[in-house]
């Protein structure tokens, strides 16, 4: 969930240290810092809180080099203090490191590999890293990384100084992000490309603990026998315009304005000819025909919650049981998944470690893997037989909405896919599905135009509120949990979603004179049943929101304000009714005064378990 970046070059590294941080920022920003190598020493500097801090102590020392590491931390092990922030330095000052990831023995390491009177300048699990290179330590820094690397259990993205080689960066990655990047006269290490822009047309991912040493105009790659290898470069290509807010006071707003555009990539990708294609998918006919006996979908987050819409949409089309589940508890749960199990993992990054664990388990137990993922060569998508790549485009808010609304269509697809192969449905009914999917991006425009002057409205109503709760079924349920999140991620009020049977099984309680209640109502088999619900809390005093579509909005009763979203087929009513959630959410934080983008405790990429 950190970012880091580091530079070598022939000009002064730090503007650029720092203007690649505050891109990585999104991924975590409680602390940050830099180290440098100035006449042959390494210089560091740090400071707890947002970049502006560390900018504010560089601007204090104004420190030049042609060489540089920096960090920007989300915390995991010991507070954000400055104490805590990296880089750190090994006790001799020989070397700095920075890192992303978890070390899961680090007390081990302290307790059987490092004197028993050593002292720590910090309470992070990062510092024994740079210990164990002082331990290892030789006069070969490749060498001491691959020492120090075998001793290390859990995940890891180093960026590395040693002050012996002024001229050279080191960098080695297991299980967390890491790239490097080769220019003409600079190269970079980088946790994402988005900090390195421009200069990621050419970009190695460091996988399986691979090591690489650079200097301004070569890169060596070493495997983690500290080998010397070969490794080809990958051609990717990073959009300006979704590092830059444009017109838009926030990014999150920006991006929820993109989806229909994000929708629109997709599907493209997806169809042709009436008919879906999924082509970085390989699973044979006989295998959706005769073999599958389930489909499991792991995720985390919004990720999750897509799956819990899909399961409402495949296991009705496809004729297959269809669970889901929360990656951080699949890998523990000893799940019962096997060689007849299509188990989806559905991950925006590409690097969420809990679902990256929860694939490997599935790919031991024998499953057909497919990942769900908006970025190309990520450890999700190269660990996966079978991929169905999100066409969202970059996007920078923490709280996801477009990279959601895309996820929602690769399930679509999915469903009607699998679905189409089985005999389920016929060529007929797949052209209806594809025409009516390719009619989304535009009602999905047509819908946040529709709703945003309603909904800038109702946030005023209800921006002071201590609690709101959020209810619905089937399908409306995942919808009504991820408005539920969204609403807490960015507003920091207690935000609850619930079932709408169970309300009188307990919770009912909870409501209070004037509470908001937003209730999804778009199932038209069970609209009745949410209605009664609607009235149950309605009668308790509650201020009842309701978002329906056009279809049903004369049916709604019981409620102090209708939300209304264009109609749709049901399978597709989710991507609809989603967008005023998304909206309120905004609005609701943007009144409330909170730092939209980067909502505090969170990060974007969440690469620890």
């Amino acid at each position: 969930m950190c970012g880091i970046i580091g530079k070598t070059g022939i000009n002064n590294v730090v503007p650029e240290l720092i203007n690649g941080l505050k891109s990585l920022e999104y991924r975590g920003y409680d602390s940050s810092g830099i180290a440098v190598i100035n006449n042959g020493k390494i210089g560091r500097f740090r400071a707890s809180g947002k970049i502006s801090e560390l900018e504010k102590e560089l601007e204090k020392y104004r420190p030049e080099s042609e060489i540089g590491i920096g960090h920007t931390r989300w915390a995991t092990h010991g507070s954000p203090t400055k104490e805590n922030a990296h880089p750190h330095v090994s006790p001799n000052g020989k070397f700095a490191l920075v890192h992303n990831g978890i070390i899961e023995n680090a007390e081990e390491i302290k307790k059987t590999l490092l004197p028993p009177d050593r002292e720590y300048s910090s309470k992070t699990d990062t510092e024994v890293a740079v210990h164990l290179l002082e331990k290892y330590y030789d006069g070969d820094p490749v060498k001491a990384i691959v020492s120090a690397c075998k001793e290390i259990k859990g995940s890891y993205a180093f960026g590395i100084l040693c002050e012996d080689f002024p001229n050279t960066l080191f960098a080695v990655a297991s299980a967390s992000p890491l790239v490097a990047v080769k220019g003409e006269k600079e190269s970079y290490i980088a946790s994402d490309l988005c900090a390195v822009r421009e200069k990621a047309d050419l970009v190695y991912r460091l996988t399986e603990g691979e090591i690489c040493s650079i200097e301004h105009n070569e890169i060596k790659f070493f495997d983690s026998e500290g080998k010397e290898i070969e490794k080809s470069a990958d051609k990717i290509s990073v959009d300006a315009q979704d590092l830059d807010k444009g017109e838009y006071e926030h990014f999150m707003i920006k991006e929820i304005m993109q989806q229909p555009q994000a929708v629109r990539n997709t599907i493209e990708s997806l169809v042709s000819k009436g008919k879906i294609i999924l082509p970085e998918v390989s699973i044979t006919k006989g295998f959706f025909k005769n073999e599958i006996s389930e489909i499991v979908i792991v995720a985390c987050g919004s990720a999750y919650h897509t799956g819990l819409v899909g399961k409402n949409v495949i296991e009705p089309l496809c004729k297959v049981p269809c669970n889901v589940h929360i990656a951080s508890e699949f890998r523990y749960s000893e799940p019962l998944v096997n060689e007849n199990t299509l188990a989806v993992f559905i991950s925006q990054s590409g690097e969420t470690a809990d679902t990256l664990a929860a694939l490997r388990l599935a790919k031991k137990c024998g499953a057909q893997v497919l990942s769900v993922v908006n970025v190309e060569g990520s450890a999700i998508a190269e660990e996966s037989d079978n991929v169905i790549y999100t066409k969202a485009g970059r996007e920078i808010a923490v709280a996801t909405t477009k990279a959601y609304s895309a996820q929602l269509i690769a399930l679509y697809a999915l469903g009607i896919f699998i679905a189409k192969q089985r005999g389920k449905i016929t060529s007929e009914q797949e052209r209806n599905f594809v025409e009516e999917m390719k009619r989304l991006p535009q009602k999905i425009g047509e819908t946040l135009e529709l709703v945003n002057e309603d909904v800038k409205k109702l946030a005023k109503e209800i921006f002071q509120s201590p609690d709101i709760f959020y209810i619905g079924r089937l399908s409306d349920y995942a919808t009504a949990s991820e408005g539920s999140l969204k609403m807490k991620e960015i507003t920091y009020i207690n935000s609850q979603v619930y079932a709408a049977g169970e309300l009188k099984h307990g919770t009912i309680s909870l409501i209070n004179e004037g509470t908001p209640v937003v209730a999804i109502a778009s199932q038209c088999g069970i609209f009745s049943k949410t209605l009664s619900n609607m009235a149950e809390v309605s009668a308790r005093g509650a201020k009842v929101i309701a978002v329906t579509d056009e279809e049903l909005r004369g049916d709604v009763t019981d409620a102090d304000e209708i939300i209304t979203v264009k109609n749709t087929l049901k399978e597709f009513k989710s991507s609809l009714l989603v967008l005023p959630l998304q909206l309120l959410s905004y609005y609701t934080a943007k009144l409330r005064g909170c730092n939209i983008d980067k909502p505090k405790n969170l990060a974007k990429s969440v690469t620890v378990e």
